[in-house]
């Protein structure tokens, strides 16, 4: 890493001590649950000044749109279109770089209602903290893609959208509608969609992540099975950014392997255009982890597209 991003690095972390001090802290280290009760309800996000227009809701496509205008440096929510139950899916944006970056969570709704909470707490940080934002990137943070399972459950029965669609098996990279349940999660009937990208919620992130040309991507996910590098076959500058994040945290890497078939998936579309892509697996589904996740944070910040970084061949 070279040394002015070795500054950066360690100034926005001291920086962030004192809002560390007040901020919800990462829980206990229990081992992951499958289906536990909620603790707490997600932290109440910030609403900016700024009002941005949605973006008009045309289907998907393959090829790359002209940029739309420049938004201003901080703003949000962004509403980039809506859920199946007519939830509006809201982005918020940090910075005003060149390099564009985006989290997103909550994919799987309430099941996984910890990313939409470790989401809200990004957002809470970054809103009070905004320097952490180097002048080269702009960040957008999407806390909840399927509202409307978040809205339903915070238990088995809010994974699937009010279609009863994975979004996380719905995008158009390797899509089948229904796979092998060898190893995978199969505690309540889930389908792949209709056809690639049959989803309203599928669509909208799409169209944003192509529109903003984001260059690099982290989904969130709960629980426990690590980092995986989006590509099939894997993409080099995938790899890179899942081995610069498995370096600042103990979240396995390669993840663990459950014999699980992976279709449809977030990350490998986002590899196969062009978006150096990763996800994020939680130690369980109760927790944020944020204080590890803060460290991933500002080494997804710093990360740059064909550096090499310590430890890496």
């Amino acid at each position: 890493m070279a040394d002015h991003r070795k500054v950066y690095f360690s100034l926005a972390f001291l920086s962030v001590m004192s809002f560390l001090a007040t901020a919800c802290g990462e829980g206990s280290s229990s081992p992951a649950q499958e289906n536990p009760e909620p603790r707490n309800s997600p932290p109440t996000r910030p609403a900016f000044s700024t009002p941005v227009p949605a973006t008009p809701n045309v289907a998907p496509t393959t090829s790359t749109p002209t940029p739309t205008t420049a938004l201003p440096p901080v703003a949000g929510p962004i509403v980039v279109g809506t859920s199946v139950g007519g939830l509006p899916l809201e982005v918020y944006r940090f910075g005003d770089g060149p390099s564009r970056r985006m989290i997103v969570a909550g994919i799987h709704g309430g099941y996984e209602w910890n990313t939409i909470a470790l989401a809200e707490e990004l957002i809470n940080l970054i809103a009070a903290e905004p320097g952490l934002i180097p002048p080269e990137v702009t960040l957008y943070v999407l806390p909840s893609l399927n509202p409307d399972g978040e809205a339903r459950s915070h238990g088995y029965d809010g994974r699937a959208n009010d279609n009863g669609v994975d979004l996380n098996r719905n995008f158009p990279h390797g899509w089948q509608g229904n796979w092998p349940k060898t190893g995978c999660w199969s505690f309540r009937p889930i389908h792949g969609g209709a056809h690639p990208a049959s989803e309203p919620e599928t669509q909208a992130l799409i169209r944003f992540l192509l529109s903003q040309q984001i260059e690099a991507l982290i989904s969130y996910h709960s629980a426990g099975l690590g980092i995986f590098a989006g590509g099939r076959p894997l993409d080099e500058a995938s790899v890179r950014l899942a081995e610069a994040v498995a370096a600042v945290t103990d979240y396995p890497y390669p993840p663990l392997d459950g014999g699980c078939t992976y279709t449809g998936q977030l990350a490998d579309w986002a590899a196969a255009n062009g978006i150096a892509a990763i996800d994020v697996e939680l130690t369980n589904h109760y927790d944020t982890d944020f204080s590890i996740n803060l460290r991933v944070l500002l080494t997804f910040l710093s990360w740059q597209r064909g550096r090499r970084y310590a430890g890496q061949n």
